[in-house]
């Protein structure tokens, strides 16, 4: 064990990932479906071997910057850990090619859940398993580092949650690497590890097939949103099935939901929680307004009727309002009714909104984050208290004033960047002969790793398949940049980070 801990942790993560590929080669053994549990078990062999060869050459390397080490094995972990994570798959598959299956994995282990298969059927179970584990991974590496290599830095949403308090930490923890990693991988494991086990109960008990339901369990604690069955449209848990996963989704709003030692607490300070408020504001006023716009015309027709699908278009509106905003991507099945209610020609532009906001600081959720978001609401109504009041003096503390002030400043400065980011990646896009309105739509999807956004465009979108290469490439490093966030992609490029 103490020989592990000196290992690199890239290669510790490769060496996760092999053992990870054991769990297909089992469930194809399960079904006798030989080959792709050979091919698993082969390439688990394989990598777990080379992993080896690999940290104990390097084992005794001393790290003379962590901060700047910690950066640069967070980028690289997630656009260089999915080539090894795709290999069975283009063995298993090879009309897919390497390059889309190195697409369809960092989509998976970035919790984005852009898929090429338009068709679920086509590949087996044992390959959608090896999908939603690599996302379930995925999503977990993202709270494990966002604790103990963000944090520290104060970057990825921590540098607004510094600002609320009165005193500023003044840097990094002086804490050992491992030990951070390993304090954060007990704190969040058994949370992490218990509410998937236990939603996916629950889904069974609903009527969900258990191979299914493990998988929607999986993509809704890493909000990868990957299905089997092509979302929820094709569970068999119903109504029931979508309240659970709902409930679920609340857990990518607060980060602090995750403790399972703090947890009692944590549910009783939630309404406290700023995040928390935004999240309800946003999930009841927008179905709301979906559903009000045309109420009176829907009164004239049948009450009786009209009252059934008012009820099922709020209830749409209300899953993917919350589906949405923490960048999950499942669509609920009375989506259909709450766009025909609501009248608007065009609602999936409310669900790019959504994803755009984003989810809470230190989930597996993207986008710009509601602590952003929140933090730029407080200082606009105190710029318009100043408008009538010029000479007010903001209230509430100085831990208050701090937030209103450096941490509105911090997130003016992320959501620039953020939005320069998407007319960026629309730009290149639109370079390879793809429409404006897609290639927006793309940028936006993959920028805040909200895979089946893109399909949001309804009749006018494509599938992912039908992209071509060079717009996957594009799409993979967007991915990356919306995982790990443009401000520590900047953090790494400060001089102090290279300095002894």
């Amino acid at each position: 064990m103490n020989s592990l801990r000196q290992y690199p942790l890239f290669v510790l993560l490769m060496m996760i990932g092999a053992l990870a590929m054991l769990v297909p080669a089992a469930h194809a053994a399960r079904q006798e479906d030989w080959l792709i549990a050979r091919v698993f078990f082969q390439y688990s062999l394989l990598i777990m071997a080379f992993s080896v060869m690999v940290g104990t050459a390097m084992m005794n390397r001393t790290i003379r910057n962590v901060s700047r080490a910690n950066l640069i094995t967070l980028i690289l972990s997630f656009a260089l850990l999915p080539v090894f994570l795709a290999l069975p798959f283009s063995e298993l598959l090879p009309t897919l090619g390497f390059r889309r299956a190195y697409f369809e994995m960092l989509s998976s282990f970035t919790t984005t859940g852009a898929t090429l298969f338009n068709d679920p059927f086509r590949i087996s179970e044992s390959l959608h398993l090896w999908r939603g584990v690599v996302g379930w991974l995925g999503g977990f590496f993202m709270l494990v580092a966002a604790m103990a290599i963000l944090e520290p830095l104060n970057v990825g949403g921590y540098e607004i949650r510094e600002t609320m308090t009165a005193e500023p930490k003044g840097g990094a923890q002086k804490v050992a690497n491992d030990v951070r990693i390993l304090r954060a991988i007990r704190v969040l494991g058994p949370a992490y590890f218990a509410f998937t086990a236990l939603l996916a109960l629950v889904l069974i008990f609903s009527g969900e097939r258990v191979f299914i339901a493990v998988i929607h369990a999986m993509g809704t604690l890493a909000t990868s949103a990957i299905s089997p069955v092509s979302g929820i449209g094709g569970a068999q848990s119903g109504i029931m099935g979508e309240v659970w996963i709902a409930l679920f989704l609340l857990l990518a709003v607060s980060s602090r939901l995750m403790n399972l030692a703090t947890f009692p607490a944590t549910v009783r300070n939630l309404p406290k929680d700023p995040e928390f408020q935004l999240t309800m504001l946003v999930v009841i006023g927008i179905p709301l307004f979906l559903f009000i716009r045309h109420w009176l015309a829907a009164l004239e027709v049948d009450a009786g009727e009209n009252a059934l699908a008012g009820l099922g278009a709020i209830w749409g509106g209300m899953f993917n309002t919350i589906s949405f905003l923490t960048t999950t991507g499942f669509v609920s099945t009375h989506w259909h009714e709450a766009q025909s209610w609501s009248g608007l020609r065009a609602p999936g532009i409310l669900l790019f909104g959504l994803a755009v906001m984003g989810g809470g600081v230190a989930t597996t959720a993207g986008g710009i984050k509601l602590l952003r978001i929140y933090s730029l609401y407080r200082h606009g109504t105190r710029e318009m208290e100043r408008l009538l009041h010029p000479h007010s003096v903001g209230r509430s503390g100085v831990s208050t004033r701090r937030f209103r002030r450096q941490g509105a400043e911090l997130a003016w400065v992320f959501l620039m960047l953020f939005l320069m980011s998407i007319v960026g990646v629309a730009l290149a896009l639109s370079l390879l002969g793809i429409e404006f309105e897609s290639s927006f739509a793309l940028a936006i999807a993959s920028l805040t790793n909200t895979g089946p956004l893109y399909m949001a465009l309804g009749e006018n979108a494509a599938h992912y398949t039908d992209l071509p290469d060079a717009a996957l490439d594009i799409l993979s490093a967007a991915m990356v940049l919306g995982r790990v966030e443009t401000l520590a992609l900047i953090a790494l490029l400060n001089p102090d980070y290279w300095r002894q």
